[in-house]
């Protein structure tokens, strides 16, 4: 089942759809459309389609979310899914395109791995949009797609490349359907992970994965996502380490510091950092709380830092600088540190 949640999707829709029938897949192939209170020309664009796909011998399911406001893309994906019939799941976003031939390789790759979300490679579009973005989606290891789930770029198998069985998605239990600016797919993958999901992609680029204004991402607020990842992290990672540094003495280290658990503070055992003026100034204190003495952390080099770190410097964006750092320490990513930015 093709699973494709709509709310005032006409601009991109007609090639949205024109991707489902482009598809190679060889089996049985349905199209399941959920209509969320859309205002534009969609379900009339959805009613064309649904009359070409069924000729061509694939079903088309669509339902409606008739009142004026509409529920939200949790509640719109989770209706889909209900009314559709398929053993697999792939979704796919009204104003995204998907490559011939990804029904068919990601078909092949979830009956390998049942208990995994299935991602693959894509092509950003306007192509000078999000270009780290982008870059860390398509080449991370395989390895690293579990252990850079806590960075603020999300899952490391993005919500348009999903493909799961529909047991294993019933299992995880559903979207958040809370609505606008819940980070619906982001709660999603960290059930999944405590579930002992696995995640896998699929090394061809299979969805032209489109960057615009409206998208839903943009309605979801930073503070949000920064709490589910600081709680998933003390969750995941904090809760069986007794001590750790973190890396970077800055405004990012420090929110971090602060946002943690009283019992996962006392383990921070320093900051370290590269910045000459931070280490001279050799320690932080914890202005805000409430303990006396005020709690102080020594701020150090890098270099003589104690891992485990949690690492808050951005990825690829000092040309090469930060990573070099990295690699120098010759520690295993997942076992010695964790990036959370």
């Amino acid at each position: 089942s093709v699973i494709v949640p709509v709310h005032n999707s006409e601009c991109w829709l007609d090639e949205c759809l024109k991707s489902v029938w482009d598809q190679d897949f060889k089996e049985t192939m349905e199209l399941s459309v959920f209509n969320d209170a859309s205002k534009d020309g969609s379900a009339e664009i959805i009613e064309k389609w649904k009359i070409k796909l069924e000729d061509a011998g694939v079903p088309v399911i669509v339902g409606s979310n008739d009142s004026p406001q509409p529920r939200g893309v949790g509640f719109a994906k989770n209706q889909a899914v209900i009314q559709s019939s398929g053993t697999y799941l792939c979704f796919l976003d009204s104003d995204d395109v998907m490559m011939p031939q990804r029904v068919r390789l990601q078909h092949e790759a979830a009956i390998q791995h049942p208990n995994s979300i299935i991602g693959c490679q894509v092509r950003r579009e306007p192509l000078e949009s999000t270009e780290r973005y982008t870059r860390w989606i398509n080449n991370l290891t395989e390895e690293q797609l579990l252990t850079q789930v806590f960075t603020s770029h999300g899952p490391t198998v993005i919500m348009p490349t999903w493909f799961c069985s529909r047991e294993w998605f019933f299992h995880v239990g559903k979207f958040d359907e809370g609505g606008k600016g819940v980070p619906e797919d982001l709660l999603f993958f960290y059930k999944h992970i405590q579930k002992g999901g696995e995640v896998f992609r699929v090394n061809h680029c299979l969805l032209l994965y489109r960057y615009h204004p409206q998208a839903a991402t943009h309605s979801v607020l930073e503070g949000t996502i920064w709490n589910h990842r600081v709680r998933f992290l003390e969750d995941r990672v904090l809760s069986s380490w007794t001590s750790f540094t973190i890396w970077n003495a800055g405004k990012q280290g420090k929110k971090l510091y602060r946002s943690l658990s009283p019992a996962n503070r006392k383990k921070v055992t320093a900051f370290c950092d590269v910045d000459e003026k931070k280490i001279t100034k050799g320690l932080y204190t914890y202005e805000e709380s409430e303990e006396r003495p005020k709690p102080r952390i020594p701020i150090c080099h890098f270099r003589d830092a104690t891992p485990p770190f949690i690492i808050c410097v951005k990825l690829d964006l000092t040309g090469g600088a930060f990573e070099t750092n990295l690699n120098m320490l010759n520690l295993k990513e997942g076992l010695d540190y964790y990036h959370f930015n």
